[in-house]
């Protein structure tokens, strides 16, 4: 099984670095790593001392990287879509449409990084993946975008299936999907492929809840800002069901008061990395196995009838909750969660919610 770690915190304070660092400690103990940086300037490949494009690049002993960009994925395939576009439609409109163009439209990248993320996982090639992301809450919308698809899906497929576009347009979708994608979408009708689909999105969210398959990690400084980032986007992992494994508090000593902030995680600090020397921060990285430990980011109890979330760095006046038939919808901050409760709760009026040490306690 494929591990996969990533990195959330505030700007400039060393993730890309910490994320290599990482990537140099598994390999150097024989696990086969991938390092995936998401970097359009040249800084990745200085960082990383090679040429780093969108094919996997070996640069050490059992480590490769590779630098994903959006456009370079929709160019790959671009050509053979305009030729199923000739053959499914009548009057072509993607003739004059490049691929780079396309990769600007909302929500196009984090899709096809995630597939590609999911091909890289599914080879068998790799023991671990270091997905060096933005960090912040762009990376975890990517995280989320499996159960973001999914509630679309549940809500809207009825409506999908009535229009006239799609009646239109369904003798393409199968094969252009399938050209993005990588997605078998074969039968004559729209069921068929949700089934599929719907796999699909089940298979990345149970992934992403599993912190033996997806974990993050926290970095932050001394600096109130990075340390107020680092809470933030803690409890904004919570609601893509993303367990943090931990804190690394680089180029920093120990200080109570950020322990005290991130409790009950550990806090592990890092060291300056000095010239080219790597290894004093690859000793100092904390187990990052021990993720399995942290606090889940939500907890279903048939029994009791409750739902809890795990959601610190968040005051009760920054949640919001509603109810839609067998959905609980969760509000905090600027962060939206959809939860499809279990068949023993689903059509359970919720009976009461309250917020008790990090947690968001909601009864049926």
């Amino acid at each position: 099984m494929t591990i996969t770690y990533t990195f959330l915190g505030k700007g400039g304070t060393g993730k890309t670095t910490i994320a290599f660092a990482t990537a140099k400690l598994y390999a150097s103990q024989g696990k086969r790593v991938l390092f995936v940086g998401q970097e359009p300037t040249p800084t990745l490949s200085l960082l990383l001392g090679a040429n780093i494009g969108p094919e996997p690049t070996e640069i050490d002993s059992n480590l490769k990287a590779v630098n994903i960009q959006a456009a370079s994925l929709l160019e790959s395939g671009w050509e053979e879509l305009k030729k199923l576009e000739k053959e499914y439609i009548r009057t072509p409109f993607f003739k004059n449409v490049y691929g780079q163009e396309l990769g600007v439209l909302p929500g196009v990248e984090g899709i096809l990084t995630i597939n590609t993320m999911r091909g890289y996982s599914a080879s068998g090639q790799y023991d671990l993946i270091i997905y060096d992301g933005t960090g912040d809450k762009e990376t975890l919308r990517l995280l989320g975008s499996a159960e973001t698809m999914s509630w679309y899906v549940r809500r809207f497929r009825q409506v999908i299936l009535d229009s006239d576009l799609y009646k239109a347009m369904s003798p393409f979708v199968q094969p252009v999907s399938s050209a993005i994608l990588n997605v078998d979408w074969t039968g004559d009708n729209f069921s068929q492929p949700t089934q599929q689909a719907n796999k699909i999105l089940d298979n990345a969210k149970a992934a992403i809840a599993d912190p033996n398959q997806v974990a993050a990690f926290l970095v932050t400084t001394n600096d109130q800002a990075a340390i107020a980032t680092a809470r933030y986007l803690w409890g904004s992992s919570q609601q893509v069901n993303l367990t943090v494994g931990g804190v690394i508090l680089n180029q920093a000593d120990l200080a109570d008061n950020v322990t005290d902030e991130f409790a009950p995680l550990s806090v592990t600090p890092i060291p300056r990395r000095s010239n080219e020397d790597w290894q004093p921060l690859m000793d100092a990285l904390p187990d990052f196995s021990q993720a399995v430990k942290a606090p889940k980011p939500i907890i279903i109890d048939i029994q009791k009838s409750q739902v809890s979330l795990f959601l610190p760095g968040f005051d009760k006046k920054e949640i919001g909750l509603t109810q839609y038939g067998p959905e609980v919808t969760i509000e905090a901050g600027d962060q939206r969660r959809n939860i499809f409760l279990p068949p023993p709760l689903s059509g359970k009026p919720v009976t009461g919610a309250k917020f008790q040490d990090g947690y968001l306690i909601i009864s049926f």
